[in-house]
């Protein structure tokens, strides 16, 4: 795989087709735009020639994104010699590097890079979840294939996943229900306000599989209290919007609340360690 390093018109690089990986409109881009600001694009972005003299961006999206903001022109880039499959590769593995991933970028990154590998011939078969580092260095193959199960989520839940208001192991107990009676479920819970517990989501599955899972089912399903439901602190959207930017997605909100409160409970520990 030979590379080279140069400098390329921004004009002149494309976003890799179908890349599972959302633009961040939080805090992770405002300091990411600010180092840009202060010091430049510390580290060359990867791309590989495409057609009619333009580069395939493989990793450094977001950071193109930010450079476009900021009107900068030129970028740094590492072009190399990569076939399709060996691009999807690299940019599965470079953005898996994150510190924050949403489970629907995990699960299309996962079957992006399986495919890769099974045009290559890199995998075993019917059994590539028993190689642990086939896909993953961090998760065993099992894992994966739980992530990748995410996938057979209408959008609906997947976004209901990606807020964490379905947890990933009811999440993939779901991914085994119809189009259509997914479709249904998401309607309930918009209208009963209530997702389902791990037990819940097995007992949909269950239903659905012996031919019994209906509107009445699903509802009463949502309907039942949960044993171990703890108390929540709720904020309706309309009352804390004015604080944030018109693009600050819930999750947006709510991880900026967190970071906020992290903030000011460390300022309230040094206050009171000088009160001593």
């Amino acid at each position: 795989m030979t590379e080279t390093i140069k400098n390329i018109n921004i004009d002149l690089l494309i976003p890799f087709e179908n890349h599972p990986f959302k633009k961040r409109e939080g805090i992770e881009k405002e300091e990411l735009a600010e180092s840009v600001k202060e010091n430049g694009l510390l580290e060359p972005i990867i791309v590989r020639s495409f057609s009619a003299g333009t580069y395939e961006i493989i990793s450094g999206h977001r950071r193109v994104e930010v450079c476009k903001e900021l009107g900068i022109q030129t970028v740094p880039a590492i072009v190399r010699d990569m076939t399709k499959d060996e691009a999807v590769i690299v940019m599965v593995d470079s953005n898996l590097q994150r510190e924050h991933l949403l489970p629907s970028e995990k699960a299309f990154a996962y079957k992006m890079k399986l495919e890769a590998m099974k045009h290559q011939g890199k995998t075993y078969g019917q059994v590539v979840h028993k190689s642990r580092d086939n896909i993953s260095d961090n998760e065993s193959g099992r894992q994966v294939q739980r992530y990748i199960r995410l996938t057979h989520l209408i959008p609906e839940l997947l976004k209901l996943v990606d807020e964490e208001r379905i947890a990933f192991t009811p999440a993939v107990e779901l991914s085994y229900l119809p189009e259509n009676e997914q479709k249904i479920l998401a309607e309930e819970i918009e209208y009963t306000d209530a997702t389902p517990s791990l037990s819940q989501a097995q007992r949909l599955r269950k239903y659905n599989e012996q031919g019994g899972l209906s509107i009445d089912t699903i509802f009463a399903v949502l309907s039942e209290e949960k044993p171990n439901q703890k108390e929540q602190v709720k904020f309706k959207t309309e009352d804390i919007r004015k604080y944030f930017p018109k693009s600050y997605t819930s999750l947006d909100m709510q991880k900026t609340i967190i970071t906020l409160l992290e903030k000011w409970q460390r300022q309230r520990e040094r206050n009171r360690g000088e009160a001593r």
